[in-house]
């Protein structure tokens, strides 16, 4: 590049400065020495995003693996990825660690958009030393937990790990420490989203166990603490990878993961999903999003009236329970049919299946979906599903999602099985975690709501705003029939026609006490409403309590029976 007077105006002043510079002349080396260093930096750069080489590279292709990098490529928006310590290598000099320098050191940090929106992500690359984690490769973790925190984004871990760089012995111990405080640290004030995308066994499990939701691939992910070679030595019972910790057995026996998928890239798209529901910090609101209809406002008003009126969606409402009030029913179908179009995402769906949780919206705005199960175990609460409910419900707490609880719950399991592994610890938690819920709570009493699961299941005895009801609501202490026997058993011993004598002390029952009328009267159900009528009803009374502020006793935290 050359400077004269004619090209560079300033050309004059440095003449005056110094007059025996020639009219033309050329900086010395500075083009070629600014070329060496962008060079060496795409150099750098390039080693770097190679991860572990062409051929490790090329075998996770050939077991229909993505890298790292390719993942991230999904799951952020296009060209969003900001790329953070990517020139980091580990520092040990043991067992020959000094000639296995790799720039990132296994793990791939930094942030980008999702749908707009930021988060922050990590995403261990399994072709760098198995993905072990050094501490280094720790602290690059931890920074960018710290990033998310201070910025309020959602942060989204994708594990492919082979545990702790064992040659790095207690460092690589300290570093799982980082990461484990980074994790609860940022629990409750940012969504956590954990992928496993290959191996996390050993203490790598507890970080995913700290987040929020945990994704697993069928036949390709798993997670253990101690694997099946030291099981069969110390215990003599063989398994398989996939029986002891893949995403099966997580998702339907363990509960430590919240959705299967059966590949990679479904996983993916379904965090991108996941993510459209929730806030993105415990000070914000969950975004809402109307879906697109023709027509405007006059079609929406118009088909909203209609509904009320008993058509579309909620006319088909009023045909989901049986006549016979003791026969099992989907109660998806009802959450489908209050729920905006296809916006029902399920959480947990294999795990305690007597119980369903999930997110959905009405007119766009999200709500957290409690609901008992008939069609499993008559959606009786026990030990699991208990366990289950109360932690989803402290997630909505926690980032200001509404809950909505569809009741119909004969009970709590009854059983020596369930009473030895801790029922009433379990029980507990859900009642704990809907008292100490402050965001806006409406329960909708389907059919059966009895004894202590009437109370569980979001009452307005423990905090809920709005308690609703169908006709077909039955809420006492139990069902009628048992209810009879232990009322009317003398009664019945002595009468001549005992089956005659039972059905009607059962009708008695039933329009004394099994009914909404009865809860109405005293208050503790604010409105009967037309199955057909819930939609237009929820999505107002969720309007209206929209601004809700609830204050509670200043405190440290409680102590929550787990």
């Amino acid at each position: 590049m050359f400077f004269s007077a004619e090209t560079d105006p300033d050309m004059n002043r440095v003449r005056d400065i110094y007059p025996d510079m020639p009219v033309t002349c050329r900086p010395v080396n500075i083009t070629t020495a600014e070329g060496d260093h962008m060079d060496r930096l795409d150099d750098l750069r390039e080693q770097a995003r190679a991860g572990g080489g062409p051929d490790k590279v090329g075998k996770r292709h050939e077991e229909g693996k993505l890298t790292a990098r390719e993942r991230l490529d999904l799951l952020l928006d296009k060209d969003s990825f900001n790329e953070l310590g990517m020139l980091v290598t580990h520092t040990c000099h043991d067992f020959g660690m000094e000639d296995k320098r790799f720039l990132g050191d296994g793990v791939v940090t930094g942030y980008g958009t999702v749908h707009g929106r930021l988060v922050y992500v990590i995403s261990e690359d399994f072709t760098v030393l198995g993905g072990s984690l050094s501490k280094k490769f720790a602290e690059k973790i931890a920074m960018t937990q710290s990033l998310a925190l201070k910025n309020g984004a959602p942060m989204i871990n994708i594990k492919d790990s082979g545990g702790a760089r064992i040659q790095e012995g207690i460092d690589s111990l300290a570093g799982y420490g980082m990461v484990f405080m980074g994790n609860v640290r940022a629990s409750g004030v940012i969504p956590q989203i954990s992928v496993i995308m290959g191996p996390c066994a050993g203490g790598a499990v507890y970080s995913p166990a700290l987040t929020d939701f945990v994704f697993m691939v069928d036949n390709r992910s798993y997670m253990f603490l101690t694997g099946p070679d030291v099981i069969k030595e110390v215990t003599h019972e063989d398994v398989t990878f996939e029986g002891l910790g893949g995403a099966a057995a997580h998702n339907s026996r363990s509960g430590v993961a919240h959705f299967k998928c059966d590949s990679e890239e479904q996983s993916i798209a379904m965090i991108r999903d996941l993510l459209t529901y929730l806030p993105q910090n415990n000070m914000e609101d969950p975004p809402v999003m109307l879906q697109q209809k023709k027509g405007g406002l006059r079609n929406k008003l118009g088909a909203l009236i209609k509904q009320v009126k008993g058509g579309n969606r909620g006319e088909a409402l009023e045909k989901v329970l049986p006549d016979n009030q003791s026969l099992p029913y989907d109660m998806k179908r009802i959450i489908e049919g209050i729920m905006d179009e296809d916006s029902f995402l399920e959480v947990h769906k294999h795990f305690a299946p007597n119980l369903i949780v999930g997110f959905g919206r009405l007119e766009g705005m999200p709500v957290g979906i409690v609901a008992n199960q008939p069609a499993h175990l008559a959606g009786v609460l026990d030990t699991l599903s208990s366990a289950k409910g109360a932690r989803f419900v402290r997630f909505c707490d926690a980032f200001n999602i509404p809950l909505l609880v569809l009741e119909d719950a004969p009970g709590f399991l009854p059983g020596v099985s369930q009473e030895h592994t801790g029922v009433i610890k379990e029980g507990a938690k859900l009642l704990y975690a809907f008292c100490e819920a402050t965001v806006p709570r409406i329960t909708v009493v389907i059919r059966k709501a009895y004894g202590g699961a009437y109370i569980a299941m979001n009452s307005k005895q423990i905090g809920a705003d709005l308690n609703y009801a169908w006709p077909t609501a039955q809420i006492a202490v139990m069902g009628a029939e048992g209810a009879v026997k232990i009322l009317h058993r003398r009664t019945l011993a002595t009468a001549s026609d005992p089956d005659r004598e039972k059905k009607k002390l059962v009708d008695q029952y039933n329009e004394k006490f099994n009914n909404p009328y009865i809860s109405a009267n005293r208050g503790y159900i604010d409105e009967v409403i037309k199955p057909s009528e819930t939609r237009i009803r929820l999505i107002a009374a969720f309007t209206s309590l929209s601004t809700k502020l609830e204050k509670r006793i200043d405190r440290k935290h409680g102590n929550m029976p787990l």
